[in-house]
């Protein structure tokens, strides 16, 4: 019986530029979804941290129908920019609610059951990120309306 020779070492030379072509050809697709999954969370957190922004400023709101009405923009837009202060275009330096990327607006409605109740509308405009046509823009804009009933 005569052994034959071992082919592998050729075999493994010939597949050698295979891994590389198709890490080339994969790697868009990767980066696409990494960037993608980045957004995403960006922008659920930007969801999140407006909805949050909206309704603790109700809360403060709806103490009694003049703690909003008769207040500075800047006793209420406080509560809203504690919530949004992890946001990249707010951190420290925003100090107004009155113009894009925050917009705070609180105004006292009637409620569904009859009663005053204060409403607190938080509009906010993400930065520009990686837009994903079809799926996420470049920027968002969120707004977020929480109603609370007047305490007093």
């Amino acid at each position: 019986m005569k052994l034959q020779p071992n082919n592998k070492g050729e075999r493994n030379r010939k597949r050698r530029g295979t891994n590389i072509i198709e890490f080339a050809l994969l790697a868009p697709w990767y980066i696409f979804l990494f960037v993608g999954a980045i957004d995403y969370g960006f922008y659920s957190y930007g969801l999140v941290a407006a909805q949050n922004a909206a309704r603790i400023t109700a809360m403060y709101c709806s103490a009694s129908s003049t703690t909003c009405v008769a207040a500075s923009p800047t006793v209420y837009c406080d509560y809203a920019l504690d919530q949004l202060r992890g946001m990249p275009n707010v951190g420290t330096s925003l100090s107004t609610c009155a113009a894009t990327p925050l917009v705070v607006t609180p105004s006292v409605v009637t409620g569904l059951d009859g009663a005053n109740a204060e409403s607190v509308t938080v509009t906010y405009t993400s930065p520009q990120m990686i837009p994903i046509p079809g799926v996420l823009p470049g920027k968002l804009t969120i707004s977020r309306t929480v109603q609370i009933k007047l305490q007093s």
